[in-house]
């Protein structure tokens, strides 16, 4: 026996992969292509798929696993680290994009209660495009990263209120105050049973299921909640969505919510996929076409509106107008959760036939031009930063060292980027003594490093006056430690152009930036992906105890001989069968003579190393001198470091020899 929807799957799935297959090859994203299949499949393309309710009741599904991860990917901690860019950049972007949008909304002569429904669609941008965006380019963690993130954050928590408000916008002035109070008895009551489920019912329920180490039991349980507590909102009447979300709130806060995530993610992908599709199922092409000049101009419109919004609120948190472009032009889409929230509206009257194929027509567009968007983006930066912008504008607004004060210093290194790699050279460099700047473009990171008695500087370094306030053309060492390839490439063309002799040392990710940056005129550049590598099986073959002397040699025959442009202090070349392992029981160790130990003033012999601990002293370093194979007479003074060679265990005894005898 036949069965249609099984039909429909196949159809549906097998069309899926060819269409995404193309998009992949010509970098357009999966959305877009789950559009298309729909497009082609549904009753207004080819008529593929017969079964559309079944398909749009999958597609439901979609929508409850895609806010269920929401919830439970949403954490205080996340919240934390971004909350500037969350409750001050999000609040922002919202409320202004809905402002302008209502306003234009309501010249054209939309009634209220549907101008500010289009206000909450258009306001909503699509955390799946920008978040694999952000994944490929390896940006999560740069300044335009971080912004859109937060932004992103906040969108995706205030569809929730959205979606709760919209049928209050189809009740009349006289029900309104009552519907707003069992609003909010209804608000009330779900964060009672949040907090309670969260915090007694659901961590308890998990661990009995957890103990039984039953990885069916567990997924089960997890699908039962989440539908549950679904339905538990959807029969008190509020929305299935917000109970979706409120099922990964309230799983997010137990220990057992990463095991939950992964055995979700696969029923979101599928679910969702069937979301998109039906999505583009119900979009009708003769109207696409018959409006086709309309639904540009008011596609060109939303771009613009919405850039110039994200980038202005970018420039109010105090960023750069390189990070305002980059920041508006990836956020000027409308998002997945628009077409989550048009689906209330049409349930509630508040988007027509042609109102809802307006908006699919649209929201789809943008969706679909977003790539190609954020491809140019860095480019139109570039543009713009050749205007006669103020140089405020340029480099910032954040209120933190204005660039009128004077660095004066000569013969110094500066760190661009105050990350993990740029927190570990101002170490060294502290340590060392070195003179040293760092220029951050995080105002969070400045603000709290400065009083903590950094010397570190706010400012945008892909611009010549940030450079030039920290005296670049006297520097000697620039190193360049941040996520952003663009603007790694921007910096190190700039510091070349404007200090010829300076030294700079680039951090990169990837081996194949190497060449491009080296011929920017990078002096030394470090990819992580290679020097991982080389850290670790240096580490395994220092384990084995082969020398230091043959590992670096090896490790200089993997450089040359797999990237000719990297640059290596060591020239000569060894073959990998010149590796020896030394025997498992000997170990090669450092050590300091303290003041006051048990060695301080006497010889190896007076010690008795050889003969009473069985261990070899190879090496003494004193001052700037190496003394090597040293006399059994020699006595050794404060701060020598010698080299031991001996059995673990004997080394270990010995090592007492060199502490201070000075009880601290």
């Amino acid at each position: 026996m036949a069965i249609p929807l099984l039909q429909d799957i196949v159809v549906i799935f097998g069309l899926s992969v060819i269409v995404l297959f193309i998009f992949h090859r010509i970098k357009i994203p999966s959305i877009a292509g789950f559009f298309l299949t729909g497009i082609i499949a549904g009753p207004n393309g080819l008529g593929l798929v017969s079964a559309v309710g079944e398909v749009q009741f999958l597609a439901e599904i979609g929508i409850i696993f895609l806010l269920f991860i929401i919830g439970i990917e949403f954490s205080f901690e996340k919240f934390s680290q971004l909350k500037r860019s969350v409750l001050m950049g999000g609040t922002l972007q919202v409320v202004l994009t809905f402002l302008i949008v209502f306003v234009i909304a309501q010249n054209l002569g939309v009634p209220v209660n549907e101008s500010i429904f289009i206000g909450f669609l258009v306001s909503l941008s699509s955390t799946a495009i920008v978040f694999k965006f952000l994944q490929d380019k390896n940006e999560i963690d740069s300044p335009q990263g971080r912004i859109s993130f937060g932004i992103l954050i906040f969108q995706d928590i205030i569809v929730i209120p959205m979606i709760l408000f919209t049928p209050l916008l189809v009740g009349t002035a006289g029900n309104l105050g009552a519907s707003l109070f069992i609003f909010s008895l209804e608000g009330i009551g779900i964060i009672l049973f949040t907090i309670v489920s969260a915090k007694w019912i659901v961590p308890r329920i998990l661990y009995q299921i957890a103990r039984l180490q039953s990885r069916e039991l567990f997924l089960l349980s997890i699908i039962t909640i989440i539908f549950a507590i679904t339905w538990l909102t959807s029969t008190t009447g509020l929305s299935p969505a917000l109970g979706a979300f409120l099922a990964g709130l309230i799983i997010s806060n137990s220990e057992y919510s990463h095991q939950a995530l992964g055995n979700i993610l696969p029923f979101r992908d599928i679910f969702a996929s069937f979301f998109f599709i039906s999505i583009g199922m119900l979009l009708n092409v003769n109207f696409l076409i018959q409006y086709s000049l309309i639904i540009i101009l008011i596609v060109l419109s939303i771009l613009i509106i919405k850039s110039l919004i994200a980038g202005i609120v970018t420039a109010v948190m105090g960023f750069s107008l390189r990070i305002m472009v980059l920041v508006g032009l990836m956020l000027s889409q409308i998002g997945e959760f628009s077409f989550v929230l048009s689906l209330t509206g049409v349930q509630y009257g508040l988007l027509t036939e042609d109102s809802y194929q307006l908006f699919l027509s649209v929201a789809i567009l943008t969706m679909t031009i977003t790539p190609f968007i954020m491809a140019v983006a860095p480019r139109a930066a570039d543009v713009l930063l050749n205007l006669p912008f103020p140089d405020r504008i340029k480099v910032g607004t954040y209120p933190i060292k204005t660039q009128e004060e004077d660095i004066g210093k000569k013969d110094h290194l500066i760190i661009i980027g105050f990350g993990v790699n740029g927190e570990n050279v101002t170490r060294a460099a502290r340590a060392a003594k070195i003179p040293y700047v760092v220029v951050e473009i995080n105002p969070e990171i400045v603000r709290s490093e400065m009083a903590d008695g950094e010397s570190i500087y706010y400012g945008d370094a892909t611009h010549e006056a940030v450079l030039q306030h920290v005296d670049i053309q006297d520097a000697r060492v620039v190193v360049i430690a941040i996520s952003d390839p663009v603007a790694t490439r921007r910096i190190t063309e700039i510091t070349r152009r404007l200090n010829p002799g300076v030294y700079i040392i680039v951090r990169t990710l990837y081996i194949h930036e190497m060449e491009f940056l080296y011929k920017l005129g990078a002096d030394d550049v470090i990819p992580e992906e290679f020097e991982t590598s080389v850290e670790i099986f240096s580490h395994v073959l220092a384990k084995y105890l082969i020398p230091k002397e043959e590992i670096n040699e090896f490790i200089s025959e993997l450089r040359e001989d797999s990237y000719e442009m990297f640059r290596t202090i060591y020239k000569d070349t060894a073959s990998l069968c010149d590796l020896k392992l030394c025997p498992s029981d000997v170990e090669i160790s450092l050590f300091q003579v303290d003041e006051n130990s048990a060695i301080d003033g006497k010889s190896q012999a007076q010690i008795g190393l050889e003969i009473k601990y069985n261990v070899t002293l190879l090496v003494i370093f004193r001052d700037s001198k190496v003394i090597t194979h040293p006399d059994e007479d020699l006595k050794l003074q404060t701060d020598d470091v010698v080299i031991l060679l001996g059995p673990p265990h004997n080394i270990s005894e010995a090592a007492a020899l060199f502490k201070s005898s000075k009880k601290k």
